[in-house]
């Protein structure tokens, strides 16, 4: 079905979805809910997300056959993570849209090209330097008082591609336990809190951002997400605001969510933009049941060229990620009056894996 890139999908239509993990199931679901169908495109025979969507395929992403067939099913494609091939969402593009656009995978997958984007729009951001060689990590360490965080250019997640170096022990080896690869050194910023804002820009360019989330993580691994954050409203207005801007910048179609680090408490308080996250994010999960417009049903609004639902919170909530072994207490969390359990159909709990959340939510207070 082809569709020129401003199109408006009609209830019945299908989303096509690049990858069936959780966030492909819970897209599909919202999409459900409007009307409208989902196919899910992915290698792994054993994608949650397959159990709740209309067709699925299994097949590389490499596998242009199986993309055309993909392609001709769907008014319109997205994906549920930022890795992608760029190569496929160029194929893909050429038959139908893709929101968000391929411009969005191709920043996100560099950690150096999204940090130059992040500058050019004028949100503020930690200082940083490509990394090619150990004289060039030499430079960047003595440029940064000895101290930094070196990160992979392309891939890893949940503290996977990344070492702290906080001593001249640090250092040696650090280039090597990365792999020696194209890498960026982030000066170390002594942030006091970590949060983010999950921000939506639809067809027409009109953006909403929803309320900023204070996150804890353990292991690397987003734990919670609460809601309020404990920052002020000027804080949280900045916050919306930078998300807004990103958003704006990338010309986005879709949900993305926008992580940032928080230095100082009351008038001294500011942010820093770490990374962007090109799709529906784990820190905007606390959306589906504190808010009227989830993240996710919010995502496939804009993919679809609908208008945007209301971000607007109306209840307090705490987002607990249940990870490996967590998800076992669904008994006892189903006893909690104020907790809305979330599983994600995975076979195996394994440690560090998502198996499910939980959003605790309370009458909201501010």
């Amino acid at each position: 079905m082809a569709m020129t890139d401003d199109a408006r999908l009609q209830p019945g239509d299908t989303v096509g979805i690049l990858g069936g993990g959780q966030l492909g199931r819970m897209l599909a679901l919202a999409a459900a809910s409007l009307g409208l169908k989902t196919h899910i495109f992915c290698p792994d025979p054993d994608s949650p997300a397959f159990d709740v969507s209309c067709a699925y395929t299994v097949a590389p992403y490499d596998d242009v056959s199986a993309l055309d067939a993909f392609a001709s099913s769907c008014a319109v494609v997205t994906y549920e993570f930022e890795n992608v091939p760029g190569a496929t969402a160029m194929h893909l593009a050429s038959r139908l849209p893709v929101r968000p656009g391929v411009r969005a995978l191709e920043v996100s997958q560099d950690r150096f090209h999204e940090k130059e984007f992040l500058r050019a729009s004028g949100v503020a951001l930690a200082d940083y330097a490509t990394i090619d060689s150990d004289e060039d990590l030499a430079a960047a360490l003595t440029l940064f008082g000895g101290t930094g965080v070196l990160k992979t250019r392309r891939f890893g997640y949940d503290g996977k591609g990344q070492v702290m170096i906080r001593t001249a022990s640090n250092a040696r080896g650090a280039y090597d336990k990365i792999g020696r690869v194209p890498a960026v050194l982030e000066r170390l910023i002594p942030f006091d809190r970590e949060v983010s804002v999950i921000v939506a820009r639809g067809i027409d360019g009109v953006c909403s951002a929803y309320d900023i989330a204070e996150n804890h993580h353990e292991h690397h691994i987003l734990k919670t997400s609460t809601v309020p954050a404990n920052v002020s409203a000027e804080t949280a207005a900045k916050a919306r605001d930078m998300a807004i801007r990103i958003a704006s910048s990338l010309e986005y179609v879709g949900v993305m969510g926008v992580e940032m680090f928080l230095s100082g408490t009351g008038d001294a308080e500011t942010l820093l933009v770490n990374e962007i996250a090109p799709r529906v994010h784990n820190s905007g999960h606390w959306t589906d049941d504190a808010c009227l417009t989830s993240q996710f049903e919010q995502h496939i609004r804009a993919v679809a060229g609908w208008t945007l639902g209301s971000a607007d919170r109306h209840s307090d909530v705490v987002m607990e990620n249940l990870i490996g072994d967590d998800c076992h207490s669904w008994p006892q969390i189903l006893t909690e009056a104020n907790a809305r359990l979330h599983l994600y159909g995975k076979a195996e709990a394994r440690a560090g894996r998502k198996m499910g959340h939980v959003n605790r939510i309370t009458p909201r207070t501010a």
